[in-house]
């Protein structure tokens, strides 16, 4: 099953041009790993509305399956993202928030920092990643058995339920 993703890289320095985004591109990387496609892909800075706006723009298109954001979910002042994501999403999936901090406790006592949500708007699964590229790549390794599954389920193929 080809998953359409949506990248959204949320960073105040990376969408000035003062430092290059590297978590969008290694996600891409591993997505397209997997033989999904990166249909999306865009740099906004710490801003909640601005956060919002396109998590609702890229929901409501109904061309993605799943948005992964990168960065904005730690304790800094400006980390806005699982705020944002609060806002637009029509139900929580907190097992994959569970799943991910799991995962990255075995890795480093920091990941209890993490703020990460996950939750589905609409037919399309939003999921909050940590900033650093390691960090997003290996917290997205922690969910991937389980996205596809995830899609379907959204997709309303009745394959699915049988899996269920």
């Amino acid at each position: 099953m080809t998953i359409r993703v949506g990248l959204l890289t949320l960073s105040d320095r990376s969408a000035r041009g003062e430092r290059e985004d590297v978590s969008g591109p290694a996600l891409a990387r591993r997505i397209e790993g997997e033989g999904w496609l990166a249909v999306r892909q865009l740099i906004l800075p710490d801003d909640e509305s601005a956060i919002r706006a396109a998590l609702t723009q890229w929901a409501d298109a109904g061309d993605l399956d799943l948005i992964l954001t990168t960065g904005g979910s730690g304790f800094a002042p400006r980390d806005v993202t699982p705020e944002a994501t609060r806002a637009v999403i029509e139900k929580e999936a907190p097992g994959l928030a569970e799943a991910m901090r799991a995962a990255s406790l075995k890795i480093t006592s920091h990941a209890m920092l993490s703020r990460s949500i996950a939750g589905i708007r609409k037919r399309t699964l939003i999921i909050n990643l940590p900033g650093n590229p390691k960090g997003a790549v290996e917290n997205l390794e922690a969910v991937l058995p389980a996205l596809g599954h995830a899609v379907q389920l959204l997709r309303g193929d009745p394959e699915s339920e049988k899996n269920h």
